[in-house]
Parts: structure tokens; C-alpha cells; sequence
């Protein structure tokens, strides 16, 4: 009896120390960060525009009260909480994650003005969060009931219910994560048909315009409609509710889910058009097409935009440098010329669907709601301090041809994943090389590498078809005989 308490105590203790482990940083070089940005002043931006909202907002749950009283899970807080779950992603601190559960426990885990049978999108946008922290801790309440929502949507004929480009953004990451974490393709086959009902069929002929890579709001705004310079109207914030959409959608789909290519291709066309109508600044203006209809800074589609660009320069999507420049250029925008010192976000344009809406749009207004341009604006940084971090799982194109400078682990892709990820690592020197997968408590589940390695880029396939959902961490120790030259580790997240 005391060897068996005695073995189980070791135990418990191994755990946690390897918890604490887990916990240090690299005691190696990082990698060296982009020269225009440092990624500890992203996250200290991120940080500081966050803690300024939280403080004015510090019951999660109370309504949200402007020309009327909505309650707080309606779609520019869903928004917000988007980019709390990305900050929570790279800094999980637990103050963020319990002000998420808050909020989705005052709302019973409904979507916005309750029930289980709102088609509308913007009311559904909440469950995108929901989802999250149902694959953090899968209690079958926060998920029940926005899945019988979309359940009820691939239950019925219609698909036309995404009218406005908005709702893209809103509904379509909903079905991707439910796709991913059941396995099921009803819910990539429905959010297809629903998607291209809104690209090519809604309106006159869709709302996507096909040379131009850009969208129209809705069908009020697709020809003869125009802006005042003859050109077509193209709202700022609209296209980058698509660009987010679907950098989110692609973010959880598996890589054989049906229809991938076809978002994969709409958003490296969009992405290009893009850029190519960023201002000197660094923003974007309201009206993509007409500078002159109501031009200027303005953050909620820049930060959008921001987002989408550097999170498909950091899955390797966008591999061209111009893109990591408009990134980069963006977000230097969005950090230096729009937070102000306490963490208020100036040129949020109000809700609306033109870019006449919410005007004047200045730094010191603050918009109707600030809640989705803050949002937009943690989505940004998130990619922005993975970009400075140089921890995208993609390892360099010129692998083969060089030694590595540096020891380095990459961010497992993709992330979340289910059943198997790629990791990613660069040996500077021939050494002894370990790698070990733990789960929460810190106790070891997998070994994955233990041997002598030569100097140079190595890829390991973690399968994670034994383990439940929820969140993994792994360790890799490089040592040089008994001299530990490199260590870190990274957290995963397997989908079931």
C-alpha cells in the first residue's frame, strides 16, 4: 500500500513539474523578428486596447445598450470575442478565457435573443466562441445548442439566407467548426451551397465580381450601382468580413474537407486586389475603389485586412513579400496611428453597410459599437505576433539547400488538427534530439523523436487518433552530449 501511494505521488509530482516546465521559455536565441516589428510590442498593443475594454465592460453578460438595449452575444460581440480567443491563443492567460466563459454562460450558450432556430447569421456569429471553448473543455452545453441551430439550417432546402456579405463572416466559420470537430461533410457540403448561393447567385449574378476579386454588400450595391467616381462600390469593412471568413474557415477545414480549393482560390484573389489598394499609410480607405468617397484612416477593414494577409503569409498561402509588407504596413498603421495611450481604438467606422455610414470617421469618435473593431484588431496582432515570432509551422523554402542558422521549433500545422499535425525544427549541429507530447497536467503521452540528428530541417507526424479533443503541448530538448544547447515548447489543439 505505501509503494502504490508512493509510485502515485511520484507520479502526480512528475506531472507537475513538467507543467512548470512546459511553462519556461526558450532558453535559446528567438528567431530573429521582422525589422518593422517586434512581437513582444504587438502583444503589448494587444494587451493594452483589450484591458482598456474589458475595464469598461467588466460584466461580460450586461447588455449592450446604444439608440436600444441588445443583449451582449449579438454580432459586434462576437466579434470581440474572436479576438479575445486568438489573444487567449498566444498569451493564455486565464482572466481571458474565464471572461469568455462568463459571457457564454450569461447567455446560456445561446446564440444572439435566444433559441435554437435563428437562421439569421449575425445571431449565430457567438457560436464561433462557443465552439472554441467547448474544444477547450468539452462539456456538451456549449455546443448543443448552436449546433441544433445549424443542424436545423442542413435540415431545410434553403440556402439563401447569407444575403449580405457580412453574414459570411459570421455563419461560415460556425459549419467549418462543426464539420471539423464531428467529421462530418453535411456541414462543409451545406456551407458550400449556402456560400456560392451568396458569390454567384444572390442579387443579378452573385456578389462577387469576378474580375474585380472584390464583393459587393448586397444587391443594392451590385451594377448599375456605383460611387461617385463611376467606379464600383467596394465597402471597406465588407470585404474584410470575406478575407477574415475565410482565413477562419480555412484555418479549422481538413485539407481533403470538399470545396477547400474553391475558398482557397477566392481568397488569394482577393488578397491580391487588396494590395493593391492600400494606402500609403498603411490603412485602407473606406470605399476600396473611390479614395474620394469619404477617404481616410479607418480600422475596422484594415484591421481585417491586416489579419487575412498575414495569416495566409503565415500558413504559407501568400508566399510573395509584398504581402507580408501590406501586413506588416497594416498593422504599424492600426498600432501607431489608431490606439490611442489608453487603449482606445480611434477610426472605427459605425455599423452601416456604406461607406457613407458612421461619417466623419476621426481618431478621437468613437463609434456606435467598439467592441468588433477591437475584435478585428486582436485577430490582426495574433497573426501579426506569429509573423514576428517566425513560428508559422511552414518551414523555409530553401531547406534544402542551406543549414540552418539557428536551432528552432516551428508551431505545429495545421492547428488545430484532427487526426495528425506536422512539426516542424531546425538542428544548427549535429546533436541528440527529443521531442515528447504532454497533455494538461504535464504528464508525457507520446514520444515522437529521441536520436542523433544531423544538422538541417526535420518534419515529425504527431497522430492524435488515440487522444480526446482538448489542448497538448510539445517539448523539444537538443542537447550536445550532455550539454543542452535548445529547448522549447508549444501548445497543439486536436478537434474531435
Amino acid at each position: 500500500m505505501k509503494n502504490y501511494y508512493g509510485y502515485k505521488i511520484t507520479g502526480i509530482i512528475s506531472c507537475l513539474i513538467t507543467v512548470a516546465l512546459l511553462n519556461v521559455t526558450n532558453v535559446h536565441a528567438q528567431n530573429p523578428v521582422d525589422k518593422n516589428v517586434d512581437k513582444n510590442i504587438v502583444l503589448e498593443k494587444m494587451l493594452l486596447a483589450n484591458e482598456y475594454f474589458m475595464k469598461k465592460w467588466p460584466d461580460p453578460g450586461a447588455d449592450i445598450v446604444t439608440d436600444k438595449r441588445r443583449p451582449s452575444n449579438i454580432w459586434t460581440r462576437a466579434t470581440y470575442y474572436e479576438g479575445l480567443m486568438a489573444l487567449y491563443g498566444i498569451k493564455p492567460d486565464k482572466k481571458f478565457y474565464d471572461y469568455a466563459v462568463q459571457w457564454a454562460e450569461s447567455h446560456n450558450w445561446e446564440p444572439a435573443y435566444g433559441g435554437t432556430t435563428t437562421r439569421n447569421a449575425d445571431n449565430q456569429a457567438c457560436g464561433q466562441t462557443y465552439i472554441e471553448l467547448y474544444q477547450i473543455d468539452p462539456q456538451p452545453e456549449r455546443i448543443e445548442k448552436i449546433k441544433k441551430v445549424i443542424d436545423g439550417m442542413i435540415n431545410s432546402n434553403k440556402v439563401d439566407d447569407w444575403w449580405w456579405i457580412d453574414a459570411l463572416h459570421m455563419a461560415m466559420p460556425v459549419f467549418a467548426k462543426l464539420g471539423a470537430i464531428y467529421d462530418d461533410t453535411l456541414y462543409f457540403n451545406r456551407m458550400y451551397r449556402m456560400y456560392m448561393h451568396t458569390k454567384t447567385e444572390e442579387g443579378d449574378s452573385g456578389l462577387y465580381n469576378k474580375i474585380d476579386h472584390l464583393w459587393w454588400r448586397d444587391k443594392d450595391f451590385d451594377p448599375p450601382h456605383t460611387s461617385p467616381n463611376g467606379e464600383d462600390t467596394y465597402w471597406s469593412r465588407g470585404n474584410g468580413w470575406v478575407l477574415a471568413a475565410l482565413a477562419r474557415v480555412l484555418d479549422v477545414m481538413p485539407y481533403n474537407a470538399p470545396h477547400r480549393d474553391e475558398y482557397e482560390t477566392t481568397f488569394n484573389e482577393m488578397a491580391e486586389a487588396l494590395i493593391a489598394v492600400q494606402r500609403e499609410d498603411g490603412f485602407w480607405n473606406v470605399s476600396l475603389h473611390d479614395p474620394g468617397e469619404f477617404g481616410g484612416k479607418e480600422t475596422s477593414g484594415t484591421a481585417f485586412f491586416t489579419f487575412g494577409l498575414a495569416w495566409g503569409v503565415n500558413k504559407g498561402l501568400l508566399t510573395d513579400s509584398v504581402y507580408k509588407e501590406a501586413a506588416i504596413k497594416g498593422w504599424n498603421a492600426l498600432a501607431n496611428d489608431a490606439l490611442h495611450e489608453n487603449g482606445f481604438l480611434g477610426y472605427v467606422q459605425s455599423t452601416g453597410k456604406q461607406p457613407s455610414d458612421g461619417q466623419p470617421v476621426t481618431y478621437d469618435k468613437a463609434p456606435n459599437f467598439e467592441d468588433y473593431g477591437l475584435g478585428a484588431f486582436l485577430l490582426a496582432g495574433s497573426e501579426i505576433y506569429k509573423m514576428a515570432g517566425g513560428t508559422t509551422g511552414v518551414p523555409p523554402e530553401n531547406k534544402s539547400s542551406s543549414v540552418p542558422a539557428e536551432f528552432q521549433l516551428y508551431q505545429n500545422y495545421p492547428n488545430p488538427f484532427n487526426p495528425s499535425t506536422q512539426i516542424n525544427y531546425t538542428i544548427t549541429s549535429a546533436s541528440k534530439i527529443n521531442i515528447k507530447v504532454y497533455d494538461l497536467l504535464g504528464c508525457e503521452i507520446a514520444e515522437l523523436v529521441n536520436e542523433y540528428k544531423e544538422a538541417g530541417y526535420y518534419t515529425v507526424v504527431f497522430d492524435a487518433s488515440n487522444l480526446s479533443g482538448g489542448i497538448y503541448f510539445y517539448r523539444i530538448t537538443i542537447q550536445n552530449k550532455e550539454t543542452p544547447l535548445f529547448t522549447e515548447s508549444k501548445k497543439m489543439i486536436v478537434i474531435k
